[in-house]
């Protein structure tokens, strides 16, 4: 155990790694050292803001200074390239969602990682959302019963022509991989384990490369039925982003307020104030911190991150099948126990 902060680079300086600025800004477990941007004067402009160096690449960083720990906020085609240099040098890694564009880069990743005795793992928002985190206490009490339907959206119309996230050799494909690797984390950490998975594709309406509007269905290995919508072209307006209905009771997470009713209940009972983005980036880096020092577990584990990655890589086998497809079970043990590449 110690006093002093755990010191962090940041790895792309794009809208994702603004957040996490602000969170910084929030703790003292925490201290920004550096920040890295292959646009420098973006570099330069957030280490303006936290009073760090700036360098245009991870070698030169490394060359000067030593973090204990970064922050992976590039695109996801550069993930592994990046973050085996970081695991070389000893540095801990939270890597952004979704971590990498394939299952054979994901598990090199945390080989790598494991070998060099390092943390790797996934920043996932959504679990360190305290309203969230409450809603799986109240599935786990078992007041709402049995969970036999989940659903979530995150569907909002944004121009996506000129963003990575839209071109498929750099994020690996669309809305699905996009925003549906949150949906599927969030379905796994509410509910456990994937069994199955079928995806189905909207209309392409951006005139993109990539799907723009997909609807997920996924089974639980327990019997839950869950529902997903995720779209760049919709504004599908609703106060709850996901809604939990169980053989007792009803939770509803959303956006301004979170709250549950059992079916003996007359009224409703707000739990939270809903989804605090500022929140939930500074208690990841909470627990990536007590991690790194020994005092607590991650939320995340390199185990989830693969997970997200098969249940992706499922979906976009669904939509080739057009069926449903099932998801591998306790992949990361199997990965890792087959030989590494040359």
């Amino acid at each position: 155990m110690t006093d002093q902060p755990v010191t962090f680079a940041i790895i792309g300086t794009g809208g994702i790694a603004q957040t996490h600025l602000q969170a910084f800004l929030q703790t003292s477990e925490a201290k920004l050292i550096a920040t890295v941007d292959i646009r420098l004067e973006a570099a330069q402009s957030m280490a303006a803001s936290a009073h760090c160096q700036a360098f245009k690449d991870v070698e030169s960083m490394l060359a000067n200074v030593k973090p204990d720990a970064a922050i992976v906020c590039t695109p996801p085609s550069t993930h592994p390239a990046i973050c085996e240099t970081l695991a070389r040098a000893g540095v801990h890694v939270l890597c952004e969602k979704p971590v990498a564009i394939s299952r054979a880069a994901a598990v090199e990743m945390i080989r790598n990682a494991n070998e060099s005795g390092t943390i790797f793992t996934m920043a996932s928002k959504f679990r360190y959302v305290a309203d969230m985190i409450y809603a799986k206490q109240l599935i786990t009490s078992g007041i709402l019963g049995e969970i036999l339907l989940f659903e979530n959206t995150f569907a909002g119309h944004v121009d996506m022509s000129r963003r990575w996230n839209s071109i498929p050799a750099v994020s690996g494909g669309g809305v699905l991989i996009d925003n549906g690797t949150h949906s599927v984390d969030i379905v796994r950490y509410l509910l456990g384990p994937i069994q199955s998975i079928q995806t189905l594709e909207g209309r392409r309406i951006q005139n993109l490369p990539v799907e723009d509007t997909v609807r997920i269905h996924a089974k639980t290995v327990t019997g839950t039925l869950a529902a997903v919508d995720l779209s760049w072209s919709i504004n599908k307006q609703t106060p709850w982003f996901v809604s939990i209905y169980g053989t007792e009771g009803t939770a509803l997470v959303g956006w301004g307020e979170s709250k549950y009713k059992r079916d003996a209940d007359k009224e409703w009972t707000v739990f939270g104030k809903g989804y605090n983005k500022v929140q939930a980036f500074t208690d990841q880096i909470h627990n990536f911190c007590k991690a790194i020092q020994g005092t607590e577990s991650l939320l995340i584990t390199s185990e989830d991150a693969l997970a997200s990655v098969d249940a992706i890589e499922t979906a976009y086998e669904s939509l080739r099948r057009d069926d449903w497809v099932a998801v591998p079970s306790d992949p990361l043990r199997e990965s890792l126990s087959t030989p590494a590449r040359a």
